[in-house]
């Protein structure tokens, strides 16, 4: 039987490092933007899903969302697992791919591998984070939503309901799965926006990509990156920060 397979991306104004920042401007297209049709490029997916808080101030996110063609889901904004469960629980989702909004270089095949160790190799869980070992911002996870629920029921803590997935991780019984990257230098890479250097980082970068629809993979921007080291160096004081650890969720809530 086949399973349905939903990305949700979650996306709010408020975020606390950098208020606004999924709306703010690359080539063109907002980062949220980048970040969605990027997502809508994962091999095996029947969907992407856009989970945004309820509340008038992030209407201009829901609105930017639809204009990329994602689906809006709008619930509670710190429980952000509730959230998730109850996107997951509208769209019929069986299987559920994570990625954060702030995230413009989220690569659609390496998606579709951790994808590939839940859907085809039978793990509850996956991510290609355990250890990291990809840039910083490919960082993604899929599950079932049968673990979902699990976790939407039994999680307690603040952490664990704020961060969607670390009740997942740390469960003993969660069959999990890690798809290892290079590491090394590629490892420390940033590619996510939390500060300014962040987005002087991507505006610098974008500049020697093609543009939309073209989506350079992970090795192209690699490429770019090792002919032109300045544009790494533009955030590098913030490379080692919000680094995901085991039993960690990914990162801030966006």
């Amino acid at each position: 039987m086949t399973r349905r397979t939903i990305v949700i991306v979650q996306a709010r104004m408020t975020s606390t490092r950098l208020p606004g920042k999924v709306l703010m401007d690359l080539d063109g297209q907002s980062v949220l933007a980048h970040t969605l049709f990027r997502c809508a490029a994962i091999p095996g997916i029947d969907g992407v899903c856009c989970a945004i808080p309820e509340g008038e101030i992030h209407d201009r996110v829901a609105v930017e969302a639809k204009a990329a063609g994602a689906i809006v889901f709008r619930g509670a904004e710190h429980d952000v697992l509730d959230r998730y469960w109850r996107a997951a629980l509208a769209l019929g989702a069986d299987i559920v791919m994570r990625v954060t909004s702030d995230c413009p270089l989220a690569d659609p095949q390496i998606c579709g591998q951790v994808l590939q160790l839940v859907a085809d190799d039978g793990a509850d869980y996956a991510c290609n984070n355990m250890p990291p070992s990809w840039p910083h911002g490919l960082d993604c996870e899929a599950f079932t939503f049968d673990v979902l629920n699990r976790a939407a029921n039994e999680a307690k803590e603040l952490d664990q309901r704020e961060h969607v997935t670390p009740w997942i991780r740390a469960h003993p019984s969660v069959r999990k799965a890690n798809l290892t990257g290079p590491g090394g230098w590629v490892a420390d890479q940033r590619w996510t926006l939390d500060f300014d250097e962040d987005l002087d980082f991507f505006r610098a970068l974008f500049m020697e990509l093609p543009p939309l629809p073209a989506m350079p993979s992970t090795n192209e921007i690699l490429g770019v990156l090792r002919a032109q080291p300045h544009i790494a160096a533009l955030n590098a004081r913030h490379h080692n920060v919000s680094r995901p650890t085991v039993p960690a969720a990914m990162k801030e809530n966006p």
